[in-house]
């Protein structure tokens, strides 16, 4: 498939490129993932439990406001890289909305992003903005001024695009792009999920939906960016096998946003 490329393959290839050379360096710590993956829930310690529920709960956030799922995946990223170095419990809800007020900042467009008041007004939390903003400064801190974040989604694009740049024009359906971001947000919603290198989880999603399929040029091209990506054919099974459990449970596009009703005197008041 990359034998012969056209200037639009070239310039995707050279973010490609970009992107892998990058991925290590935001990635969360795997030992602190994995010690709240195996906590116990005692209420003192984070678990994978109070994770995975406030991922969702910033879900939720993004469809309500109607954020880009670029957004999420930030916030989701930082959430992790935060947690894997410690946070208690009790702080979790503080520590997601900052997240998703970073990531908010760095992807979105300015006048997309509500107020903080409105982003606390919305979530419920007991909070002001202060607490907001003194998160947010120690979140950086933590993570080493590393706002942004090279991540599954970008890959998720990558791969898109490069295959459907080879793809005869009668198989350019063949694969749905948003079917695969919903996959990756039920993926975001696991925590294992976030001890795979983003390569490898957007290449698994795409693996794993074009089985059954039978097209050629499908199963070359993905044969082709693991190639390039120097992807190991058992790290992708690994994560392919895990998959359809995932999906299973949390494929679903929608999510359970606010009650409009219920939150409209908190949005007018």
């Amino acid at each position: 498939m990359i034998e012969v490329l056209t200037t639009d393959a070239q310039k995707l290839l050279h973010q490609l490129n970009a992107l892998l050379e990058q991925e290590s360096r935001y990635q969360p710590k795997v030992c602190g993932l994995s010690l709240i993956e195996f906590s116990h829930d005692n209420g003192l310690k984070m678990t994978a439990r109070l994770r995975d529920f406030e991922v969702k709960e910033l879900l939720s956030l993004t469809q309500y406001f109607g954020f880009d799922t670029e957004t999420f995946s930030l916030a989701v990223n930082l959430l992790d890289r935060f947690c894997a170095t410690k946070v208690q419990p009790k702080h979790l809800g503080c520590v997601g909305l900052s997240c998703l007020c970073l990531a908010l900042k760095s992807i979105e467009e300015e006048r997309n992003i509500p107020l903080a008041n409105d982003l606390i007004r919305i979530s419920q939390y007991r909070l002001t903005v202060s607490d907001l903003m003194r998160m947010e400064k120690i979140i950086l801190e933590k993570v080493c001024w590393k706002g942004k974040a090279t991540m599954a989604f970008q890959f998720l694009q990558l791969y898109y695009s490069l295959i459907q740049e080879n793809l005869p024009f009668e198989r350019t359906n063949s694969l749905n792009f948003e079917r695969l971001e919903a996959q990756l947000k039920a993926c975001h919603y696991r925590i294992i999920f976030s001890k795979a290198k983003p390569s490898v989880l957007a290449l698994s999603i795409i693996t794993l939906e074009i089985q059954g399929q039978k097209c050629e040029q499908l199963t070359e091209g993905v044969q082709c960016l693991q190639k390039h990506s120097k992807i190991n054919g058992r790290d992708l099974a690994f994560w392919q096998e895990l998959l359809p459990k995932c999906l299973t449970e949390n494929s679903s596009n929608k999510c359970s946003k606010p009650n409009v009703q219920k939150l409209k005197w908190i949005v007018s008041g």
